[in-house]
Parts: C-alpha cells; structure tokens; sequence
C-alpha cells in the first residue's frame, strides 16, 4: 500500500493540462482561462463625469461665483464645443467631460436660473472626474489560469473580449459495476440496491467543471465489463466504481489490462477508500474506486476533483487544510490515514459518531473531512486539527 500523497504524485503523472478552446464571451463564465487576455481599449476611453452636475474651469470655482451655461453634455452624446471662461456645460454621470473644463460641480451646490448658474455652496476640492483609463488601460491583462467568475466577465466585456480562450472540459467516463446494482427509478430485486455512487460523483466533477458521461452498468462479466470500456473511448479519464476489492479486483483489473491498461498502483494506505487503482487504458486516464459509497465520494475529494483541476490548467489542484479546534474527543487513530466525517461550526469540530464506509445519510449531514495521520493519539476537546471542506 501507498500513501495519500504519494498516490496523488502518481495520478498527476497519468493526467495534465487539455488544449485551449475559445467560446463566446456569454459562455465563459465557470470555465478556466487558460491564456491571458488583454484590455483592446482604455476605460474610461475618455475622462468622465463621476456626478450630475455642471462641468467648469477649476479656477473658477468659488462660492457665489456665475456661469452661462452653453450646452450639455450626457452620456453616448458630448458636447462639442469646448467651455471657455465664465461658462458651464450641464453633465450627467458618465459622460465625458468636455474641453476646456477641468472640474464639475455638483448639482446640488448650484443654482440655476435659466443659463444663468451661481454656486450656492462651497465646493470642495475634489473634481468629480474619472480620468480617461482610470479603471484600466489598453494592454492592461487578466492573468491566466483562473476560475472565470461574474466579474471577471463584466471585465473583460468592459475590456472589449467577445471570445474568451479556456481550458477543454475533461471528459470523464463513469463506469458502475456489479450485479446488485439498479439505476435510480428502476424497480431492484430484493438483493439489488440503487447506484447511488455514480449521481454523486457525477455532481462533484460537474461541479469542478468536467463533462461527465454516465455508461450503463457493467454486470459482473468480461463481456459486460469489455462492452462498459468500449462505451468509455474518447474520455480523458474512466472510472470504474466497484469491483476494485479483493475477490472482485481480479475481473475489473484482467479486463482492463487486456484491454491495455497500464497499472500505476492498487490499495492506498487510508480509510475509507483504501483498494484504490488507477493506470493509463489507451489516451485515457483509469482510476478504480471502491464501491462503498462514501469511500467512492472520499476518493472523489481526495484524488478525482484534483485530477480535474489539473486538467484544467489550475495551479492548485490540492484544496489547502484548514484548522479547528476539537468540541469532541477522539480515540486514538489506527495505522491507516483516517478522513473522517465530521461537522464544523462555530464551536468548532466534531467527528460524526458512525464512520461506516457505507453511510451516505452520514455524509450528507457532514461539511468537513478531519483527517488523522497514521497512529495519531488520542485527542481531547480543545486541541487543534486539521479537515478539508466538502
């Protein structure tokens, strides 16, 4: 057996970064850039009025001081003229302030009379305008690889981008198998249940941002396992689920290599989650899960959503451990690297009672994964651990 780590040292050798694609600017948001882009243009293009108000020469200003007002300027329509001594232009927010003036009062310390305006209130020092590329100027870059959010789309439209470059999805083949298995809304004979493993990991990397191809199940024959892997080509990574144990191990893995798997590793020395492979089956990457439930979405946080990320071009691919103090004690640890359901609050962390394998309703109720090092002691309420987020 292996350790977490150096499980996870050998996945990243099986998988990297896909080839960039562009998509439209609409479409861009959630998916990874995978290249810098750069502003075609400065923003504001032109200095800006930051208020409704009257645009004047700075020198000008003082209280009761009295203007002609000559024109307006607003927003998508300037005013073409310039201002010269003793005049105003009426400005609305966001248009551009026009020649000759330098300082725009605001509306509310002026009077106006006709064309005739007289500062009622004492301005104060600032002007009230957005200089031209105040935001951003043209050339001015969004670094890649990132997560592209909300506002980095409304950046880059400001920007003038319409096609953005990003990362391929990963295409992700998932493969349940075994006899006792039933889809979702089918009708499971009295020694079947439902696979339940596949929709939750389907979930999780749709989630990361991966196109995730659930296959038919695969019976527990070579036929049926040979017709699941056929089904699979095309994908960047295939997973099977199940048949990863001992007794059931030998069909999965003699299938597969037949087929041309190229092993990297089986069995990781952790729980839940240890009988873990993983390999190369044609351009594809190959990772076997077990079929306990929440060892199968463990292995999914732990090994599967980085691997995603590396695909995608990101430079954390590992989510960094995060700090809390115990509300509850624990017993000493066994030889194995223990993640184990838990929940945090404001109190801090609590292990859930019952760590079975096979609790989903327990894994549902948890937020945090508390991991414990190999023969970690005993622990008592108050002392600091480590947990990754789920």
């Amino acid at each position: 057996m292996i350790t977490v780590e150096d499980a996870r040292a050998l996945l990243f050798d099986l998988v990297g970064p896909l080839p960039t694609e562009e998509v439209p600017l609409a479409q861009s948001a959630g998916r990874v850039l995978s290249r810098d882009v750069t502003a075609t243009r400065d923003q504001p293009p032109f200095a800006a009025s930051s208020m409704d108000g009257y645009a004047v020469k700075s020198d000008e200003v003082e209280l009761h001081a009295m203007f002609k007002v000559v024109g307006e300027s607003a927003a998508g329509r300037r005013f073409e003229g310039a201002v010269g001594p003793g005049q105003a232009v009426r400005i609305y927010t966001g248009a551009p302030v026009p020649d000759g003036a330098d300082f725009v009062l605001i509306q509310e310390d002026t009077d106006r009379r006709g064309d005739l305006l007289t500062i009622t209130d004492t301005p104060g020092a600032k002007t009230n305008i957005r200089p031209a590329g105040v935001d951003f100027k043209a050339g001015t870059s969004i670094s890649a690889p990132r997560s592209i959010r909300a506002e980095d789309v409304a950046l880059m439209a400001a920007m003038n981008i319409p096609r953005v470059p990003v990362s391929r999805k990963p295409v992700i083949a998932l493969i349940s198998t075994g006899d006792e298995l039933v889809m979702p809304g089918e009708e499971p004979g009295p020694d079947q249940i439902i696979a339940s493993n596949t929709f939750g990991l389907k979930a999780m990397l749709e989630g990361l941002g991966a196109v995730v191809r659930v296959l038919p199940i695969a019976r527990d024959t070579v036929s049926s396992l040979e017709t699941a892997f056929g089904l699979a080509q095309g994908a960047d990574l295939v997973v099977t689920i199940g048949g990863a144990s001992v007794g059931d191990y030998d069909l999965v893995s003699d299938v597969s290599q037949g087929l041309g798997m190229k092993q990297s590793f089986y069995k990781i020395r952790m729980r839940p989650g240890k009988p873990l492979m993983a390999g190369r089956i044609g351009n594809a990457a190959m990772v076997g899960l077990p079929g306990n439930p929440v060892s199968a979405m463990v292995c999914g946080y732990l090994f599967l959503a980085p691997m995603v990320r590396r695909m995608l071009g990101l430079e954390q691919v590992l989510p960094p451990f995060r700090t809390a103090r115990l509300s509850g004690p624990l017993p000493e640890n066994g030889p194995r690297e223990h993640y184990m359901r838990a929940v945090v609050t404001d109190a801090g962390i609590e292990a859930c009672a019952d760590q079975d394998s096979s609790l989903l309703s327990v894994l549902a109720q948890s937020n945090a994964l508390l991991v414990r090092a190999p023969h970690d002691p005993a622990r008592d309420i108050g002392e600091m651990v480590e947990y990754l987020p789920i």
